[in-house]
């Protein structure tokens, strides 16, 4: 998205992620209903006086309608909040700082958009949650924000760029174009659709790193490749048991 001529950056990113907070509302429909209530150019100062009420008939199309609007009170309130400024970071988790990476540990990164929870969409979450993680060991060493997407003319690209130094990444869902980004990066992308504690994700993956890890995995803990192929073998015998 460009930043319209007399808008600043920080009055684009309050629209966008009011636009996102309103559920099947877009920037463009959000643009339009501000322009409607607001006499003059729109500003951080303009979007303060933005009320719920603004948005309510904006969205419902007049007064008569807005009993008929199916937009939650809440992300009405959300959404005025994030045009005032005043929107509270949820309760997030704090990073970190390693002395030291663990041995045989990678780095995964987890779509979320509440708190410590795999949660989020590639294309939508609202940061990932970074994670050094050995067979042994697991820290969060990183909240990367992605409020920046908005003012990005290719987003899966931008998206791509914040989590380029890991080799793992967790999400609810992702398109196919945006995964053929991912994998060209060198990230493996595994899918959680109904989501989970992000410390959970974590367990998970280090009980596989600590049994049997399929080949892509054994190979970024630095497994050589004559290890890998046993793996692949135990791995196929065991299937044929269970048959």
């Amino acid at each position: 998205m460009v930043t319209p001529v007399n808008m600043s950056r920080e009055t684009a990113l309050r629209i966008a992620l009011a636009a996102r907070a309103l559920p099947g509302t877009t920037v463009g429909q959000l643009l339009e209903i501000l322009h409607q209530q607001i006499d003059g150019p729109l500003t951080e100062e303009s979007l303060q006086g933005v009320s719920v009420t603004d948005l309510k008939i904006g969205l419902a199309g007049s007064e008569e309608d807005v009993d008929m609007l199916d937009t939650p009170m809440t992300a009405l309130k959300d959404a005025v909040r994030i045009l005032w400024g005043e929107a509270e970071v949820d309760s997030l988790p704090h990073p970190v700082k390693l002395e030291r990476m663990p041995e045989g540990s990678i780095r995964v990164a987890i779509a979320s958009n509440n708190g410590e929870q795999l949660d989020g969409h590639f294309g939508s979450c609202l940061r990932f949650l970074v994670y050094q993680v050995s067979a042994r060991e697991a820290a969060l060493i990183d909240i990367r924000s992605t409020l920046d997407v908005a003012l990005a003319e290719d987003k899966n690209a931008w998206r791509v760029e914040q989590i380029q130094d890991c080799q793992v990444l967790y999400v609810v869902s992702i398109g196919g174009p945006a995964a053929a980004k991912v994998v060209r990066a060198g990230i493996h992308p595994l899918k959680k659709p109904k989501g989970c504690a992000a410390q959970e994700a974590v367990a998970e993956l280090q009980s596989v790193m600590a049994g049997s890890p399929p080949p892509w995995l054994a190979k970024l803990v630095g497994v050589g490749a004559e290890e890998r192929v046993r793996f692949a073998v135990s791995d196929e015998d065991e299937e044929a048991a269970k048959a």
